[in-house]
């Protein structure tokens, strides 16, 4: 099935490490073409306020992660949760990663806010509350990159949990059979993950959290299970929809 996914990029990978590892965008299509998908991209830099013309410009969306905070209130942040709103109500489906997942969940009437418990980075494993058939091989849990200080405070009213851990409760949220969103980073593999944690070890990421999270990420045993849920993300994209 051809399929028009329409990426709205709320941020753009470090100078430092674009040109070896591309935009947020460039690793969801990559990550995409991996797990053997060839879907067709549009990209919309909302963070600069380019948006599409209606929510009808593309079959499916995906809202990208961000250094970005939801609470700054920008006037493009409230352009997209009118978009995410607009999308929804017209059966399109979204996946939202990281940020995505926050202002998706805050355009519910979520609390979205930094965590108490502090960051979350390098590998994170959460567990299922329910099946989901493209993870079936991994024993009711499934582990990605993460990167991040904020959290989904609150369950948004429409959402159901369906992945969690001990550190992030709301790890993963779907709103009716609309809109799919995780809070951890499937589109990052381990060398991006490192690198952006040395990039940013003490500033603003604290020395000891970076470096605990840099000798897992370091371990021979180290995974991510990207492409499994490539497959999640890509299946929920492709489903049918009322046009």
């Amino acid at each position: 099935m051809s399929l028009k996914i329409g990426i709205l990029a709320t941020g753009i990978t470090p100078d430092k490490l674009i040109e070896t590892h591309g935009s947020y965008a460039d690793m969801f299509v990559a990550l995409f073409g991996r797990a053997g998908y060839d879907f067709d991209y549009d990209v919309y830099d909302v963070r600069d306020d380019v948006f599409p013309e209606s929510a009808h410009a593309c079959d499916a969306w995906i809202v990208t992660g961000s250094k970005s905070n939801v609470y700054e209130q920008t006037p493009w942040m409230a352009r997209l949760k009118d978009l995410i709103l607009e999308i929804y109500d017209l059966g399109r489906p979204i996946v939202g990663i990281c940020f995505g997942h926050q202002i998706v969940a805050e355009a519910f009437g979520a609390d979205v806010d930094k965590y108490l418990e502090g960051w979350g980075v390098g590998l994170h494993t959460y567990k299922l509350e329910k099946d989901i058939p493209e993870l079936s091989s991994l024993g009711g849990k499934f582990t990605l990159n993460a990167v991040h200080q904020d959290q989904v405070l609150t369950k948004p009213k429409q959402a159901e949990v369906l992945a969690y851990s001990a550190f992030c409760p709301f790890a993963a949220l779907q709103y009716d059979n609309r809109i799919l969103t995780l809070q951890a980073h499937p589109e990052f593999n381990l060398a991006f993950e490192t690198e952006l944690l040395q990039a940013r070890r003490d500033d603003p990421i604290p020395a000891n959290v970076t470096d605990d999270a840099l000798a897992g990420l370091g371990k021979a045993s180290a995974h991510t299970d990207s492409l499994q849920v490539a497959h999640w993300m890509a299946n929920f994209l492709l489903q049918k929809v009322e046009r």
